[in-house]
Formats: structure tokens, sequence, C-alpha cells
């Protein structure tokens, strides 16, 4: 610790230094002692101790000019919506933007005076900074800042705003997070942490007035979590909840049961309270209540009944007021008939009994924000298992590029649930997996790195336990497929996620040569294999690996990205959207164009993005369809279809590319 304090008091000795040379600064030398002293703020910035040093320096800062002849130069004139791209831009302009909001932090605290801006008016600057950048705030960067933003100029704009939000009342931000907070919710997330957290940052935080409708939204989150009933309101501890559980009757339970249900089911938030209330039920055997507690409907209610002691025991088992997520699974597992099915009844029961590989389970645990001393690694396992299998489209990849493993846990999850429960249990127990890809068997610990240099552990313990496996046997099948003049994924695809997966194979992405060829030709196989219009209105049936194009709010490209195509249908307004697994599980995009994915409002289901059909096709590169059946389809899509979607790429991701009409023989 010592020599820690010894190494940061030298840094604050070296800034200093460099700030004195840049007061005594000639205009000659001006600049270049300007450029050293903002390096230096850089490297201070990504401290704690350095951003407060910072922060008491920056009125001497100021000043000295630092600001002088600079876009920071007449704070009065700044802007909160282009902090974000400043922030972006990277050194040294995103340093001095750091400076900048540590001044405007200084004049809203009243630590500091500016003819050009009050107290009320830097507050009210600091507060819309803040609510157009919660991703820094809590560390969810969107699919966008993780393209264009260094592991370094994330952790710097993620230090500031740490430090801004300590600092600083968010009475003025109500709106935006009511925003934030139900696009999370209404994806159904397996991790729920940031929603936590936002919430809890409000309960802290922040003063409601219920006669205000954003403060009113705000409160029903808050007691969603942490007060989901009357006997909760009454006795907020867990120690006098449980007395009065003790003493309850029968419709004082009820009635506990149901307003838990009821806020479990309308913001899939769970409260440690209920899982207090259904070990209660448990252990008192008032199975008649278990169905309330879950809000189960008629089908929910035939799986409890037909598997009444297993339920009990996962409940006995897994449930914990830590790890009380669990019961959302549960609830939804019922609901979907998973528990029916003897081989999950039997994989799970096989879980229960495992012995976790050591260093998996430090994995686990690394994990889970808070892990407590009473839930072990395993119950943590099987309830983020439990949650997966009844929410297969809340997987998210985390800050990861791993967006094809969380692909596949989701659609194993839908479709081979079996499998999955094998593979969590081969994994935990001996930390690796193998795959066959070609008659040749690939094994995960005898493979190098895939995409993956350090895991970001923001994710759920099945995938923390998966992932790092899935992502190396995933690299070397496209290692083993490549060098074939075709996309690798058509091989790839079918062997890593199972045969659903249509064999016939369409990329419009040349691997061979970095061009686009025959957009026409496989924009015609898109619309006549999905389109209910071209495709004689027939359903999907399994998810479909679709490849996009990520581009940026000006539609610029800035990658590849993973996807499950999900359904295609006519919503209640006549428009035939596609709907899609998105592992990012980000409610805050825009791809350009007017290309906005949205996560409600347009029927989706929980856990699903959708655009309008031509929008995802403007971003699409890749797919796999039926050989067989969508060729003679292809002259119903007409012409003018087709050119609609190919203006939109060609001005989008298609600039970055050299376009080649050749016609290909799929």
């Amino acid at each position: 610790m010592q020599e820690t304090q010894q190494a940061i008091n030298r840094r604050f000795d070296h800034f200093e230094y460099l700030f004195q040379e840049f007061q005594e600064a000639t205009p000659l030398t001006k600049g270049e002692k300007l450029n050293k002293l903002i390096s230096q703020v850089d490297v201070l910035s990504l401290s704690e101790e350095g951003m407060a040093y910072l922060f008491q320096k920056v009125m001497e800062l100021e000043s000295a000019g630092v600001f002088a002849d600079s876009a920071w130069a007449e704070p009065n004139r700044l802007q909160p919506l282009f902090v974000k791209g400043t922030l972006k831009g990277g050194h040294p302009t995103s340093s001095l933007e750091l400076l900048s909001e540590l001044r405007m932090l200084t004049y809203a605290k009243g630590e500091a005076q500016s003819e050009a801006v009050t107290a009320d008016e830097a507050a009210a600057f600091l507060e819309e900074v803040v609510a157009h950048n919660l991703e820094f705030v809590f560390n969810t960067p969107t699919e966008e800042t993780r393209a264009t933003m260094s592991e370094h100029e994330l952790a710097k704009a993620t230090r500031l705003f740490r430090f801004l939000m300590a600092e600083m009342p968010l009475e003025g931000i109500k709106e935006k997070l009511v925003e934030e907070i139900h696009l999370l919710l209404e994806q159904r997330p397996v991790v729920t942490r940031h929603a936590h957290d936002l919430i809890h940052l409000v309960s802290e935080k922040m003063t409601l007035d219920l006669n205000q409708e954003a403060d009113q939204q705000l409160r029903k989150y808050i007691d969603a979590l942490k007060s989901p009933s009357e006997g909760t309101q009454k006795y907020p501890t867990a120690e006098w909840y449980q007395d009065f559980l003790d003493r309850a009757d029968h419709a004082t339970l009820e009635r506990e049961a149901l307003e838990m249900g009821t806020h479990m089911r309308e913001y899939g938030l769970v409260s440690r309270y209920h899982a207090q209330l259904l070990l209660h039920l448990v252990h008192e055997h008032r199975d008649e209540i278990l169905p309330i507690a879950l809000q189960l409907s008629l089908a929910g209610q035939g799986g409890l009944q037909q598997n009444p002691k297993f339920v009990r025991k996962l409940i006995k088992s897994v449930v914990h007021t830590h790890n009380a997520d669990a019961i959302h699974g549960l609830a939804k597992m019922l609901e979907i008939g998973l528990l029916t099915r003897q081989p999950i009844r039997s994989g799970l029961d096989n879980l229960l009994r495992i012995h976790l590989n050591p260093k998996v389970e430090r994995r686990i645990l690394k994990s889970i924000a808070q892990p407590h001393p009473e839930v072990t690694a395993l119950q943590y396992l099987v309830g983020s298992l439990m949650k997966i299998l009844g929410q297969p489209l809340g997987i998210g990849q985390g800050n990861n590029p791993t967006c094809q493993s969380a692909r596949g846990i989701s659609m194993w999850s839908q479709h081979a649930p079996a499998k999955l429960i094998n593979l969590v249990i081969t994994a935990a127990t001996q930390n690796n997996l193998i795959m066959r890809f070609e008659g040749q068997n690939l094994e995960s610990s005898m493979l190098g790195k895939g995409l993956v240099t350090t895991l970001d552990y923001n994710l759920d313990a099945v995938s923390v336990v998966l992932v790092p496996h899935l992502d190396k046997l995933y690299n070397e099948m496209m290692r083993l497929a490549s060098g074939r003049f075709e996309d690798p994924h058509k091989w790839v695809n079918p062997a890593m996620y199972g045969e659903w997966i249509q064999v016939g194979f369409a990329s419009v992405y040349d691997y061979t040569t970095n061009t686009i060829r025959d957009f026409d030709g496989f924009m015609r196989r898109f619309y006549a294999a999905f389109h209910p219009d071209y495709n004689g209105n027939q359903r999907m049936v399994y998810p479909n690996p679709i490849g996009i194009f990520i581009t940026s709010s000006r539609g610029d490209m800035l990658g590849f990205h993973a996807v499950s195509l999900l359904r295609v249908t006519r919503n209640k307004q006549g428009q035939v959207r596609a709907y899609f697994l998105n592992p990012n599980n980000e409610g805050r995009q825009d791809w350009g164009q007017g290309i906005r994915p949205t996560v409600f409002g347009h029927g989706e289901k929980h856990g699903e993005s959708s655009l309008p059909f031509e929008h995802l096709a403007a971003r699409l590169y890749a797919f796999h369809y039926n050989h067989l059946e969508v060729p003679p389809r292809l002259p119903q899509v007409p012409a003018s279809v087709v050119l609609q979607v190919k203006d939109l790429a060609q001005q989008s991701w298609g600039k970055s590319y050299t376009w080649n009409e050749t016609v290909r023989l799929w």
C-alpha cells in the first residue's frame, strides 16, 4: 500500500512539474508544454485519486490558460450533446473534455464562480451530460462505442462519470432514467445488475415527488425490487419479514404471493423478499400458494402439478435471498413446459450434484457483483441456467466480442435445452469442452485463444462457464474453414449450433477479394426465403444465424455482428417486421438512415429487437436458407424492392467496399 501511495505521489509531483513548466513557457513553447501537461491529465484520470486531484486543480488550470483558444474557452457556449462525441475522439481532446466537465462541476457545487455560467446552469448542463452518457455511468457501452473507443479511453470516460455521479445531485435526469430502466426491463435480461444499479441509484440519491409522472414510475421500480408487497413495506428487514411470515394466515400469504408475483411478471424484477416468501411456502408445505407466487398461467400450473417434488427440490436447492433472480427463471420454465420433459429434469438433477472445477468456481464467483457466503458457486450457476432456460432471449455478451457464443447459448436454450445442460455440466466439471467439426474432434483446452483476450465478467454464470470454451472452438472452426473461397460461416454455423441450421448459405461479402458481389441475387434470396409476400407466407421454425454490418448513427461501417433472426411477421399496423436476438442487449441503437432497432412497441416479445424487414435487409451480409425451396420463388421478388434496399446499403456500409455486380452461382 505504501508503494502504491508513493507511486501516486510521484504522478502528482510530475503533474506539478509539468504544470509549472506550462505556466513559465514562452509563447513559442506554450503548445509543446500544454501537450505534455494534458498527457499527464490522461494518466491521472484513470484512478480515483487522480480524478479527485484534477478536480481540485482544474480552476488553477483554467486560470493558467489551459482552455484558451480552444473549443472549451467559453463554458457558456458548450453543448451537452457534443460531450460524448468528444470523449470518443480520444486523447488529447477527450482529456480536455474531461477537464471541462470537472470545471463545470466546480461551478455547480459553488466552489468557483463564473460570470458566464451560474451554479444552476452548470448543474443543469451536467445533468444533461449524464443523461446522454449513461453507457459510461454504468460501463455498458453500445456496440458503436465498443467499436470506436479504445479500452483506455473507455476506462477514462467511465471514471469521469463515476466521479460526477458521486459529486452531484441527479434530480434533473429522472425522465431519462425512467426511459433507460424501461428499455432494460422490456428485454428481460438474464443479467439484471444494470437495472438494479439504476434503481438503487434512484432510491439512494433522489427525492421523489409522487405528483410527477416520472417519479411515480421510478417509485414503481423501487417497490418492485425493494418492497413489492404490503408485508415488506411494514416489515422492511429480513428478520422482521420472516417473523411476519411465521405469523401470517392463509389469506395474508396469498396476498403477499399475489403482490410479489404481479411485480415480477410486470417488470421481470425479483425482490429478495420474494425468495424468502417462496422458501417459507415450500418449508411450510403451502404448495397451493406457489402458483400465485410464481404468477403461473394454466399451462404453468399444469407443469407444476405434474412435477411438484422436483419444483420444490429446485427451490430448496437454488433459491436464496441473494440468488432471487432464479425465481423468474423457474416461473418461465414452468410456463413453457420445460420441467415436464424428463431429459431436462434429469439434466438439472445431475447438475445439482456435480463438483465444480476450482478454476470454474473462481470464474463464477468473479462474475457475481457481491457474492454471498451462504450462496455457493453451484447455486449461482444453476440459478443462472434456470434463467437462461426460461428466458433464452435475455442472454447477453457483455463487453465481449462473443456474439457467436451468446447466440449459441440462446439457440440451445430454445431448441436443445438438454444439450445446453450437458454442455454446462462438462465445462463446469472439466473446465473443457469437445466439439466435432468435419470429422475432427476439437478440444477447447488444447486450442489457443479465441476473440476474447480478457473476459469481461459482467455476464451470467452460465456464460462465464461456457463462453471461454465456445469462443475458442468457434474461432478454431473458422480457421479450419478459411481459404475455401467462401464465407467460413457456411460450414461453421451448422457445426457449432446444430442440425436445424439450413445448409443453403448466402453471403454478399466476398472474403477473398474484400468486395460486395451480386447484391441483387443475394437480396432476392433473402426476400424469397423470409418475406411473407414472397415465401408463400411460411413462418420460420428455427432461429437463423445471420450476419449484419453494424453502422454508426451516420451510417458508417463499424464492423460485423452476429444475431439470430427469430421470426418475420406483419404487426398490428400492417408492417412486415423482422424480429431478432441481438446479444448486445441494447435498447438505444441508431444505425443511421433512420434505421433504429426497437425492443418494444412494435410487437416485440421480451428479449427481441425488431426492424422493418427492408431495414434489416439493408444491414445484412449473410444468412442460411433452404436451397431446395427458395430458388423457384426468386422471380416473384420485384426489382424495385431490391433497389430500395440496395440504395440504403450502398449509401452506408457499402461505401467501404468495391461492388462487383457479377452474378454468383449460389
